[in-house]
């Protein structure tokens, strides 16, 4: 088990909790909306915007946070985060938020302590990029629907 180190901001609700597996198997934990002063945001359609969750989070060397949509919320109100999977680098210390875009017909009420979107753990590899002569594959340079349909 990896430890992410939390930080809670000034200002922050520190009794909404921590991020959170909602089951034993899940493999992302829940993070909630942190609005400073407990007031939530209407988020209309096609409308996008940077969510505080209250938290600044330092991530082990070697590993990354991925930001996820909620199915949930995708799937009710058409509510999903448009860089997902987002990346929280190792370095990175700021403020974490989530940007949240709703591709729904009808306006978005976020409030406040509202669970936004999930955080997985995973490990991260680098690689060295360098320039060589690619080998043939059967595939070669086909692309977007080259294999087929169906």
């Amino acid at each position: 088990m990896v430890a992410i180190r939390i930080e809670w901001l000034e200002g922050a609700d520190q009794s909404l909790g921590l991020p959170v597996y909602a089951t034993a198997g899940a493999a992302g934990a829940d993070v909630r909306a942190n609005f400073e002063g407990g007031q939530g945001v209407t988020l209309d359609a096609g409308a996008r915007l940077l969510i505080p969750t209250g938290l600044r989070i330092a991530i082990p060397s070697g590993f990354e946070v991925q930001v996820r949509p909620r199915s949930g919320l995708a799937l009710k109100h058409g509510i999903t985060l448009p860089n997902s999977p987002g990346t929280i680098d190792s370095d990175y210390r700021g403020p974490l938020g989530v940007i949240v875009q709703n591709g729904g017909s009808e306006p978005f009420e976020v409030t406040h302590g509202m669970r936004i979107a999930q955080l997985v753990v995973a490990p991260v590899v680098q690689a060295r990029f360098e320039v060589a002569s690619l080998d043939d594959t059967v595939r070669g340079s086909g692309g977007f629907g080259s294999t087929g349909t169906g």
